[in-house]
């Protein structure tokens, strides 16, 4: 038996919110991440010529949290889901970073950041996958 039209468009709709709410937990792990950071350059126990790499490391493990905690809610295809919360984040620190400061990212920054976001995402849908494989179907 097939799912109706209005149960997919459901369980898309969910899916989508899922995946925004993914979205914002990964931007929050990401400024924990960065504050501690922050806390230890400030400190004197890491140099600030980290800072860049301290950054992409925060991107992804944020999109990693983010796209696991999507993958788990919305049950559906893990590495698309994963994918678009990297998606979502990295859209959501571009939108945070032209309003706060007025400038897009420069010298290429933005394409690394997006590749540690949609990394970071790709890694939660692949654990995903794996942590609750598919179900077997019953003929």
């Amino acid at each position: 038996m097939h799912r109706k039209e209005e149960d997919q468009g459901a369980l898309l709709l969910r899916c989508l919110i899922w995946v925004l709410l993914g979205g914002a937990a990964a931007f929050a792990v990401a400024l924990l991440v960065l504050l501690g950071a922050s806390f230890a350059i400030s400190a004197g126990a890491v140099g600030e010529e980290l800072g860049g790499r301290i950054t992409v490391a925060a991107c992804v493990l944020g999109a990693f949290c983010g796209g696991m905690l999507a993958v788990g809610r919305c049950g559906a295809r893990a590495l698309p889901v994963g994918v678009a919360t990297g998606a979502a984040f990295f859209l959501i620190l571009l939108t945070i970073g032209v309003l706060a400061f007025q400038s897009a990212p420069q010298e290429g920054r933005g394409v690394l950041l997006l590749c540690a976001c949609l990394c970071g995402g790709a890694g939660a849908g692949l654990a995903g996958r794996l942590i609750r494989p598919k179900k077997k179907r019953r003929k």
